[in-house]
């Protein structure tokens, strides 16, 4: 199984935005953090807005945050969102075209992966994703504001 880098960049926003504690934070930010392109970023994030992951507000003072505690925001949630589709094999698309796939066993033994793949994202959430947190933020060189 392999997420795409969409997926993999949502993850990334969630946990950098997980660890800022609800400060605002810009896309440029989550950019320099990750050097990841800000363009890219914007689709991504626009994504989980839809979604209702994350809060964005515009103008001065602006910014992206959690839309939700990140205890509400499970891994298997956000992946399937994320992810177009997860069609490991051609077999697992209504349109496929193997010649096999009636008497082929691997599409039964796939199914099964990807269910337990699924099943361990189901049992965490955004919030085992931010330990060890002094960790993480030091190398997104993550500063925190004093309350």
């Amino acid at each position: 199984m392999r997420l795409t880098k969409f997926t993999d960049y949502s993850l990334r926003v969630l946990i950098y935005l997980g660890l800022r504690q609800q400060e605002r934070v810009t896309i440029q930010e989550i950019s320099r953090a990750y050097d990841v392109s800000r363009n890219h970023l914007m689709k991504v994030v626009s994504n989980l807005t839809r979604y209702g992951y994350v809060a964005a507000q515009r103008g001065p003072g602006g910014g992206l945050t959690l839309a939700r505690p990140a205890s509400e925001i499970n891994l298997a949630a956000v992946v399937l969102d994320m992810e177009e589709d997860l069609n490991l094999v051609e077999c697992f698309c209504p349109q496929g075209k193997c010649v096999i796939t009636s008497a082929c066993q691997l599409r039964k033994i796939l199914q099964q992966a990807l269910q337990a793949y699924m099943q361990i994202l189901q049992a965490y959430t955004l919030q085992d994703l931010l330990k060890p947190a002094p960790v993480l933020e030091n190398m997104l060189g993550i500063r925190l504001k004093a309350a």
